[in-house]
């Protein structure tokens, strides 16, 4: 490594250390890489656990949403489907369903299905439980039974309106036309071929799973089981597995199997706002800067926050993640986003 690049890194880390500091919770990692080199930074205002923060898988929440778009672009390349494949197709086939016929595998994941961002009988059971485990009791028959019982009030494809059911549904949608469980699906599609083997959709416990907090940042909150909402938010993974997964997004040339789906996800294929300045892909949130487009997506669960991002332009990705309940003043998201999108020296 040249003088040069050591410079760089050390400046690199130096930035990442003042951005751990910035942000409130007991634990916290930044995990930047730039052209394969990774740097990692830790802490956090609770004292060190036995396994290395760095080490521990994370809660993703909503940034799963970025597996479930690849996965589905990975099953349109292949022709196993079609975004434009009416959900009711593959979840009641041979019926028909009005206006929510009209809603496509691609309405799930753009969010423009029209449905809304939970089911409305989610509420009576998941609010009694929002501190902890909200998902936890509401199993995947019942998410499809409401999306089936569901009645759009506006037509697909006209309106934005984030919807953890929505793409929800899709997951459904995908297990269901390919006859197997999302767990396996997602699994054998998407976390194999780009090698994340510190990755997953289930709780393995204490030593494995970093552990959450509620918003006071000193109670600790059970670890997330989420029911029949898998596609929207089940992800849990290690900040290394998380640079390699956006590494791919980063160097499609180099997955595999995936290089096109990996390529596809970084197409834009939606404006909303004024003047059309909110830009989306299949699943990343597009925004413009100097040099070329930053992908990015957040999430957030009972107790933990994580953003994901990367730019192909200066060849830069950045993962981050807390275990703090989100508040609305937190510094993780806003602290990552800038750091990307400033570039460290």
């Amino acid at each position: 490594m040249t003088t040069t690049a050591l410079d760089e890194d050390t400046a690199v880390a130096a930035r990442l250390e003042e951005a751990v500091r910035t942000v409130d919770a007991p634990d916290v990692v930044f995990a930047f890489s730039r052209d394969g080199r990774s740097t990692l930074r830790s802490g956090g205002t609770a004292p060190p656990p036995p396994v290395p923060r760095e080490q521990l898988r994370y809660e993703l929440g909503s940034a799963s949403k970025t597996y479930a778009g690849l996965l589905l672009a990975e099953l349109t390349g292949s022709g196993t489907l079609s975004g434009t494949d009416p959900a009711t197709a593959h979840l009641d086939p041979g019926h028909v369903h009005g206006r929510r016929s009209a809603i496509t595998l691609a309405h799930l994941i753009t969010h423009t299905s029209g449905l809304p961002p939970l089911p409305a009988d989610f509420y009576p059971q998941g609010l009694p439980r929002w501190s902890t485990n909200p998902y936890a009791h509401y199993p995947p028959q019942r998410v499809v039974r409401a999306f089936l019982r569901h009645h759009p009030r506006h037509r697909p494809g006209t309106r934005w309106r984030y919807s953890n059911f929505a793409v929800a549904v899709l997951g459904h949608c995908l297990a269901a036309a390919t006859a197997t469980p999302w767990e396996d699906l997602l699994t054998h599609r998407v976390l194999v071929p780009l090698g994340l083997t510190d990755t997953a959709l289930h709780p393995a416990g204490s030593g494995t799973d970093a552990t959450g907090h509620r918003a006071d940042g000193r109670t600790p909150v059970p670890a997330l089981h989420i029911g029949g909402f898998a596609a929207a938010g089940a992800v849990r993974a290690t900040p290394g597995d998380l640079l390699t997964f956006l590494g791919a997004h980063l160097r499609p040339d180099t997955a595999g199997p995936l290089a096109d789906a990996l390529r596809e996800v970084r197409r834009p294929v939606l404006r909303r706002g004024l003047r059309h300045q909110h830009i989306h892909t299949l699943t990343w949130f597009q925004h413009p800067t100097d040099l070329g487009p930053l992908y990015f997506h957040a999430g957030a669960t009972s107790g933990q926050q994580a953003f994901l991002g990367f730019r192909p332009d200066t060849g830069t990705a950045l993962a981050a993640l807390c275990t703090r309940r989100y508040r609305t003043h937190d510094a993780l998201v806003a602290t990552a986003y800038d750091l990307l999108f400033q570039q460290p020296p």
